[in-house]
């Protein structure tokens, strides 16, 4: 018997959003007094948003699961009707997002309690987009794996266990089949699979799929040590199944102890930016990021120091070739152009986040150190995929540093397990409190050596993102979509195509680019486009160490702006950019044999350098460079622009030198001594 019309499944459900969207209004219009409220009140509040959550994911749920042919009458405009439904609902649960960020903002106590109900509305509304980008194909597909997944659940052949485990994290199901469960619960695990995906029974006697890196036995006192032995080896092995990844060892040095110290004092503030949904659980303050701010040592100004030999009374990279009359080409064992095309599928932060930069940080590794500088590249989006990234945009004249993709890498570490490690990462600011930071939305380890120490071939490579740090196991970047092993092979493809991901091509080298590496030091990272002005360096630097010292024993103070100040233009890129401007501008009026002048050319670099960039080091116009900060880069780069415009028209800097409007810093013979002995990198530092 067919009910009334406007009694269908569709119109239950909009009646039911209707309803939640009168309870929603209420709910903001109380909150409007939260700052007269008590705490209790407060609580009220955050409570009953979590319950309206729940009730918008459950109405959500339902609204997908409809189809036209199981309405008892025709309705007109099935379909739109079903998307403006889900718009609405999608609308009430960004507004309850924002609700319960204010409130939990004033009492933090309280946001664990919403840890799974968050995750939840996040993972909802991945799957909503994930529909939009999947045909009905890939959801038989998933039908079709919800099924065998239910049948291996049933099996109890493989791996019988009956072994309690408590849950190290929150886990909300993904699939049909799965357990959820909350931090510190205890499973009893019935049987474990080799796909990581075992078979468990909470204490309510439910059972289901529960990952096992969420997972660690229930250990008695006099068990302990015993546990903390077998464990401790566990815990630190780390493979890289997307590029013949390495074993990533533990860091014991006392510079790894206080970078790890100082990501301990943030995980308070990750913990509550993931029980707010905020960000997904494989998230973590960015460990790149930490090990720059904690010095000089990995930055690049650092690296390209000339290197002492061990006996510290010469230098390692940097001879003289007396026939030439230059610095001798240095060979390494690496030497390679990598371009990094994009990043596909990064998870979005919640809009309780500002992102103030999208980045990628890359490095050489070794498993368990860092052993170069760290070069970061900025990606650029757009809105209307924020979930891709790319770099190198189409841009009018010269490209800035900061964008470029194409980087050159060299090193001479002669690890076998020696490769690149990039950190997917972005810089944000929190909106109700102003807190700055920096967060890794995954890791991947590119091994640049196969077992038998042959470098891997020049190609593209496809690289799937790991989440929290090199220096954990089995983490995912976000857990709503999992790498679970599936039997349809159609399946795993889909799943794949929404996991995390970096594109990068490593390509080989001409002659001309291999003779333009070998002269920059053994072990450097760095972009392409500022490759000539780094020479440039080198060469002033060996004339000034090798050739022209009274004697190899004279270790006294060099008098050359060039050598003392030029490293600094490595970690401001927009310095950087107005000397490859400057000198751009000034190469295009030499003629062919000047440039065919080596020394001609190096005398003209030092001229353009001093009346460029050497005066907008100390000037009190241009202020302090600060990463990720709008503001600040369009304040430096117009005070460059200013300046560079200035000069063309006179010629040169010594009119705004001696100008009473340019306000320069006082005058610090570091500007213009240059210690060697004091910059120099020693030998295995």
């Amino acid at each position: 018997m067919l009910t009334g019309r406007g009694r269908g499944p569709l119109q239950i459900v909009q009646r039911r959003s209707q309803d939640l969207r009168q309870q929603v209004g209420r709910l903001l219009s109380e909150s409007q007094l939260k700052g007269a409220l008590d705490v209790n009140k407060r609580r009220d509040i955050f409570q009953r948003c979590i319950q309206l959550k729940r009730e918008i994911d459950e109405n959500r749920k339902a609204l997908k699961n409809l189809n036209k042919g199981d309405e008892p009458a025709p309705v007109g405009n099935y379909n739109q009707r079903k998307e403006d439904e889900e718009n609405i609902l999608e609308k009430l649960t960004k507004q309850l997002q924002e609700l319960a960020s204010t409130i939990s903002g004033e009492n933090v106590t309280h946001i664990s309690q919403a840890k799974e109900e968050e995750r939840d509305s996040e993972e909802s509304e991945e799957e909503d987009e994930d529909e939009e980008e999947d045909n009905e194909d890939e959801e038989s597909a998933e039908d079709d794996e919800e099924t065998e997944e239910e049948e291996e659940g049933d099996s109890s052949d493989e791996q019988p266990c009956n072994k309690e485990y408590i849950a190290v994290g929150d886990f909300a199901a993904q699939l049909r089949g799965d357990l959820a469960f909350k931090k510190d619960e205890v499973l009893l695990i019935l049987e474990k699979k080799p796909d990581g995906w075992w078979i468990a029974k909470n204490i309510h006697g439910n059972k289901g799929l529960v990952p096992k890196t969420y997972l660690e036995p229930c250990v008695k006192k006099e068990d302990d040590e015993e546990y903390s032995e077998e464990e401790s080896e566990e815990d630190v092995e780390v493979v890289d199944e997307t590029a013949n990844g390495t074993e990533i060892k533990t860091r014991t040095d006392s510079h790894w102890s206080a970078i790890r110290k100082a990501m301990t004092e943030q995980i308070n503030t990750i913990d509550v930016l993931t029980s707010m949904g905020a960000i997904p659980a494989g998230f973590r303050p960015s460990m790149l990021f930490q090990l720059l701010e904690e010095g000089s040592q990995f930055q690049a100004s650092c690296f390209l120091q000339p290197e002492l030999t061990p006996s510290q009374l010469a230098f390692k990279d940097m001879i003289w070739d007396p026939e030439k009359g230059t610095i001798k080409p240095r060979p390494s064992r690496v030497s390679l152009i990598l371009t990094l095309w994009s990043c596909k599928m990064i998870p979005l932060p919640g809009v309780s986040l500002q992102i103030l930069s999208r980045h990628v940080r890359l490095c050489l590794f070794d498993g368990s150190k860092v052993l170069s500088n760290i070069h970061t590249v900025r990606a650029t989006w757009q809105p209307k995929k924020p979930k891709t990234w790319t770099f190198s945009p189409r841009v009018t004249g010269i490209l800035p540093c900061l964008l470029d993709g194409d980087c050159f890498i060299r090193s001479n570490s002669s690890s076998p397990e020696l490769g690149i490690l990039f950190e997917v990462g972005v810089s944000y600011v929190r909106n109700s409190t102003g807190e700055k930071g920096e967060l890794s939305c995954g890791w991947v380890f590119l091994k640049l050596f196969d077992a038998n120490g042959i470098p891997i071939p020049p190609k593209t490579y496809e690289l799937y993102l790991n989440g929290g740090t090199p220096y954990e196991k089995g983490v995912e970047v976000d857990p709503s979509v999992s790498r679970r092993v599936a039997s349809s092979v159609f399946h795993q493809m889909m799943t794949m195509r929404r996991q995390p991901q970096l594109l990068v091509k490593l390509r080989s080298l001409n002659r001309r680019s291999r003779s333009i590496l070998s002269l920059l030091p053994e072990t450097l990272i760095g972009n392409m486009c500022y490759i000539h002005l780094l020479v440039f360096y080198r060469e002033i630097l060996g004339d000034v160490l090798l050739k022209d010292r009274k004697s190899m024993q004279n270790a006294d103070l060099i008098s050359s702006p060039v050598l003392a100040t030029f490293p600094k233009l490595m970690e401001q890129p927009d310095l950087m950019d107005a000397l490859r401007t400057a000198w751009a501008e000034k190469e295009s009026t030499l003629k062919r044999s000047e440039k065919r002048d080596r020394e001609f050319l190096k005398s003209m670099f030092i001229i353009v350098y001093h009346d460029c960039v050497y005066p907008l080091l100390h000037s009190t116009l241009l202020p302090p460079f600060r990463w990720a900060e709008e503001e600040t880069e369009a304040t430096r780069w117009k005070v460059i622009h200013d300046f560079l415009k200035q000069n063309q028209e006179n010629s040169g800097a010594l009119h705004a030198l001696l100008s009473p409007e340019g306000v320069h810093e006082p005058f610090d013979i570091s500007e213009q001594a240059y210690d060697f002995l004091e910059e120099a990198r020693k030998s295995g530092r």
